[in-house]
């Protein structure tokens, strides 16, 4: 199969990605072969591209955003068919034994394994991944709609919940790439106010476009204080000034693996009045089961920029600058 792993770290302009032909994976017992049809290009991605986010073995097939059709089954297997439309999303296996795990909060597991990082993940023709950790995707989506919604979806689904934006409530949204526009909508359905703060001119057009009540610089107040915040941004320097905007009894939540080093913080002026600042590192299956059926409901209007499988690599650089309004899709090879 074809498929892109990542070469020796460095600059997306370098060009880390390194694209060639590699064997087929063939699923072991529990899992399932996907045919990938197409796969989000993540900000997560591009830290492991660039180094951020050190890789865990050479070579590693990125990709964690990946809709495709089951083709092969490992012994057994029970949960999909071969023909069944299939997503594979970040988390790719947990322990189910420790401490985190016995209380169902397996995002915080102690040996967690993730795809495109411990495992090859969706930045190829065919990938492998334990059928109790894929999803069925709603018929609401087509393949490309329905990619960005595995990762970035997911993850700002779970940080709406972590920031306890209550009914109503008035949300700020620091950044606003592809898990950013995705939590808007969905505050936006449950009757909020969202505020939004983010550098890229486009993006301010794409979140007043979805219903934003504003959308200014990333540095700029938001017009009213906010109950609940979300860094999406992996920029510690929007840490104070986030918080700053909080209410009395407002949460910041940064959702990402990865963020640059924070200011230092003043009890007084950033976290006085139970303000409260929360990190968001992974998400529970349970998370991906909720939003992508409320996703579904609403439903969501992912927007997105598509990309042949080929010119992976162009578009983690066109992210890393700030080309892509949205989220980017990876489509297979004719």
């Amino acid at each position: 199969m074809h498929a892109w792993s990542v070469g020796t770290p460095g600059p997306a302009a370098g060009h880390p990605l390194v694209w060639g032909q590699r064997p087929d994976p063939e699923p072991g017992p529990g899992e399932i072969l996907v045919s990938v049809r197409v796969c989000g290009v993540c900000r997560t991605d591009l830290h492991l591209a660039e180094g951020d986010l050190p890789p865990l073995r050479p070579g590693v097939v990125p990709g964690h955003e990946a809709v495709g059709e089951v083709v092969g089954l490992g012994q057994d297997c029970r949960r999909f068919r071969v023909g069944d439309r299939v997503g594979v999303a970040w988390l790719r296996a947990t322990c189910g034994r420790c401490r985190f795990c016995l209380r169902g909060r397996e995002n915080l597991c102690l040996a967690p394994e993730f795809t495109g990082w411990h495992h090859d993940g969706g930045y190829a023709e065919l990938l492998t991944v334990a059928e109790n950790y894929a999803y069925f995707v709603p018929d609401a989506f087509s393949d490309e709609q329905a990619a960005p919604l595995l990762c970035a979806g997911i993850i700002g689904y779970r940080a709406l919940e972590r920031a306890e934006l209550p009914p109503g409530g008035r949300l700020g949204i620091y950044g606003f790439g592809a898990p950013a526009h995705l939590a808007a909508q969905v505050a936006l359905y449950r009757s909020a106010e969202v505020y939004v703060m983010t550098r890229s001119e486009p993006a301010r057009r794409l979140a007043l476009d979805l219903g934003a009540g504003s959308a200014g610089d990333s540095d700029s107040l938001p017009p009213k204080p906010l109950d609940a915040a979300i860094l999406f941004a992996p920029a510690g320097t929007l840490v104070p000034p986030a918080l700053r905007a909080l209410d009395r009894g407002g949460t910041l939540a940064i959702a990402g693996i990865h963020l640059s080093d924070i200011p230092p913080l003043h009890y007084d002026t950033d976290l006085f009045q139970e303000r409260q600042l929360r990190s968001v590192p992974a998400n529970t299956r349970r998370d991906g089961e909720e939003f992508l059926a409320l996703a579904a409901d609403i439903p969501l209007r992912p927007a997105t920029v598509s990309y042949p499988l080929e010119a992976a690599d162009q578009a983690l650089l066109d992210l890393a600058e700030d080309r892509i309004t949205g989220a980017a899709v990876l489509h297979a090879m004719a």
